[in-house]
């Protein structure tokens, strides 16, 4: 793994311990992400561009949290998001922020990290379950106007 997917990575997995952080303590709206962005960050060792990445992933699904929450919806019908084990649920809205709001990073980079990254910090059947509620997210047709 190359230095900047390196960097990307740990980026995603500072996000998901800051977000399931505000997630347990209600504080996922905006000044909330803030606050608990800075108290959890500082338990990290990231370089300043991991750092950097992380917050604006944390900052933009505290923006974007409806429109992330209901295309996470979207692709789990049979689920729902509340139900969802809270490692899950916001890798899953970190994985599907970048689908939809973002354009940087091709979506199955994306996919991989996200099945990557539950592998290490979720439990066993995750990383299937993430796999295929973003391929049904990215092949519905709800990730930056693409689809299947």
């Amino acid at each position: 793994m190359g230095e900047a997917a390196s960097a990307r990575r740990k980026a995603r997995e500072a996000a998901l311990q800051v977000l399931y952080a505000a997630d347990a303590t209600g504080r996922l709206d905006g000044p909330g992400i803030a606050d608990v962005f800075d108290e959890v960050s500082d338990e990290f060792a990231l370089p300043r561009r991991a750092r950097e990445r992380a917050e604006t992933l944390c900052r933009g699904i505290a923006r974007d949290l409806e429109r992330v929450d209901a295309a996470i919806a979207s692709a789990t019908r049979e689920w729902k998001l509340h139900r969802l084990a809270s490692v899950d649920r916001n890798l899953l809205r970190i994985a599907a922020w970048e689908l939809v709001c973002e354009a940087e990073t091709p979506p199955e980079v994306i996919i991989d990290e996200a099945v990557e990254i539950a592998r290490r910090f979720a439990s066993e059947t995750s990383p299937a379950f993430v796999n295929g509620v973003l391929d049904a997210l990215w092949h519905g047709g709800g990730v930056r106007g693409e689809g299947a």
